[in-house]
């Protein structure tokens, strides 16, 4: 089986809107990945979620004062941590398998997120054995970082699942 590894840059790969929706199984409203500029197989990924003031979490999150939700930052890191860990695996979830969104440490909210902010997700691994990944996630607008966590996620199949 050959895989697409992307637009392939100098030091990483590149992936558009088209290769994330076929590694992620997320879809609107809750695909919080827009595009990766980096990505170096089993190490690190660099992805951007732009910010845009149609969102739905906007109409309640807050009337007149948007804020993009903690929460929301924190899964678009783990989505990002998601595409890593696919793409180093050399799986999809169309393969039947899933890596889900396992556990969180260290959550941090440093700046709050609006919209025509752009978030630029930057994943590392800590450890990846075997199903379980540990990962650690930061989040910036600019410069300035917004968010950071450390995370895990599990790979489980479809036959799992299913019990």
């Amino acid at each position: 089986m050959s895989i697409n590894m992307g637009k392939v840059k100098e030091d990483g790969f590149e992936m558009d809107i088209h290769e994330i929706l076929s590694y992620l199984p997320h879809r609107y409203p809750f695909l919080l990945i827009d595009r990766v500029l980096d990505i170096k197989l089993g190490e690190s990924i660099v992805a951007l979620k732009n910010i845009t003031m149609n969102e739905l979490h906007f109409v309640g999150h807050f009337p007149n004062n948007p804020v993009m939700p903690g929460v929301l930052m924190l899964e678009a890191m783990a989505q990002a941590g998601g595409i890593l860990a696919y793409k180093s695996t050399n799986t999809k979830y169309t393969d039947g398998n899933l890596f889900y969104f396992a556990g969180i440490d260290n959550a941090r909210f440093r700046r709050v997120v609006e919209p025509g902010d752009q978030l630029r997700l930057e994943v590392k691994v800590i450890r990846a054995k075997k199903d379980i990944w540990k990962l650690a996630g930061h989040a910036y607008v600019g410069d300035t970082l917004a968010c950071s966590a450390d995370f895990m996620s599990a790979r489980k199949s479809n036959d799992e699942n299913m019990s």
